[in-house]
């Protein structure tokens, strides 16, 4: 009897393990897939040096670029035909959808993954020539993949306009494993400790909330704990600025009283998948976000955390968390229960292993029958 082969999938994502959206939209489901005998092939885009460059604000080499662009299309032509490709995002950013359409113009299948509202940085570009050229690129991959996994409503809306088709909202999740299974205490040294996470780029949200610590520091120990944002972020303020890092950024989040994600009310925000909220519960922390996009699905105001919209509600929420530690425990346990159910590998991540074995599935079945085809005649 002979042994059935493992179902081939080629991952084509953005970044290296270092970027989160790529470990959390495809790399930690890895050992989840590899169980079900999905082989996966990962082959990222950019590597670690280009995320290293964006961390740091530095601009990354054009002619490392420049090889990655091509060192990707020299992989899509030269790779063993898969039984199935799942792309993060898209092939080729900033290039015109022909060249992709073209790397794709196979039978395989296709899973194309968005977690962010990319379709604005096209369509809503400040140079004429670049909406022009690009602007419909994005809805132009999503018409043509077999599949689009989509963050949220707001992206899945958008895939549903451009003719996708068939739509799967998957959302991010998180490995609870990795989360401490009880909560932790506030800090010893008294100070009430309100925290993010994220990417240099982003950290600018956080300005958003200066008058309102700044009211709050005026008020007694403050301390604003910012993991991988940029140097000189609300300056002035108590801040302390971490580097980011995938071994410690538990503990950090851990550390914190209260978890915050602000966030304009703008098209590209309304995209986000609300991944620091998930973080901030899975740590048993409850957390206050602008009332944009998925946030408004993920806090149910006054049970896992606040919704705040101006400068005197983000002020009335800090301190209900500062001045009540119990509502703080009882949001943060909500919250984790939360994700448990409904924003985990465990909850989610069977999901995503059904679908994928499915249209592999269909591929190796069509590929088995073409050969035996080949062979009668």
């Amino acid at each position: 009897m002979s042994k059935v082969r493992p179902l081939k999938v080629l991952a084509l994502t953005r970044y290296s393990r270092l970027a989160a959206s790529s470990r959390y939209r495809l790399l930690q489901f890895l050992p989840l897939l590899g169980e079900a005998r999905l082989d996966v092939t990962v082959k990222p885009l950019l590597g670690d040096w280009y995320v290293q460059c964006l961390v740091t604000g530095r601009r990354p080499p054009s002619g490392r670029v420049a090889a990655a662009y091509i060192g990707r299309v020299l992989a899509m032509l030269s790779a063993e035909s898969p039984d199935l490709i799942w792309i993060e995002r898209e092939l080729l950013p900033w290039m015109p959808w022909s060249l992709e359409r073209a790397l794709l113009s196979g039978k395989t299948p296709t899973i194309l993954d968005l977690d962010d509202s990319i379709f604005h940085r096209y369509d809503q570009h400040p140079s004429p020539l670049v909406r022009k050229m690009l602007g419909r690129r994005i809805d132009r991959a999503m018409a043509a993949a077999t599949v689009v996994t989509c963050g949220n409503p707001t992206i899945a809306e958008r895939a549903r306009a451009s003719g996708a088709r068939r739509i799967v909202e998957l959302p991010t999740v998180i490995d609870c494993n990795r989360y401490p299974a009880q909560p932790s205490g506030r800090t010893p040294d008294g100070k009430f400790v309100v925290g993010w996470i994220g990417s240099p780029q982003n950290s600018q949200y956080l300005e958003a909330l200066r008058e309102p610590l700044t009211q709050l520091a005026a008020e007694g120990p403050l301390r604003i704990l910012v993991v991988g944002g940029a140097p000189g972020v609300l300056a002035g303020l108590p801040v302390e600025i971490r580097p980011w890092a995938e071994a410690t950024e538990i503990a950090a989040l851990c550390e914190m009283d209260v978890g915050v994600m602000p966030l304009p009310d703008r098209p590209f925000e309304r995209g986000k998948c609300g991944l620091k909220l998930l973080q901030y519960m899975a740590a048993w922390k409850p957390a206050i976000a602008s009332p944009v996009g998925v946030n408004t699905r993920i806090i149910d105001h006054g049970v896992r955390g606040f919704l705040a919209d101006t400068p005197e509600e983000w002020l009335a929420s800090l301190r209900h968390v500062r001045d009540d530690a119990a509502l703080g425990r009882s949001m943060g346990a909500a919250g984790r229960q939360l994700v448990e159910q409904d924003y985990s590998v465990a909850s989610v991540g069977p999901r995503l292993v059904v679908l994928m074995t499915e249209l592999a599935m269909a591929q190796a079945d069509a590929g088995n029958f073409a050969r035996r085809a080949h062979t009668a005649g």
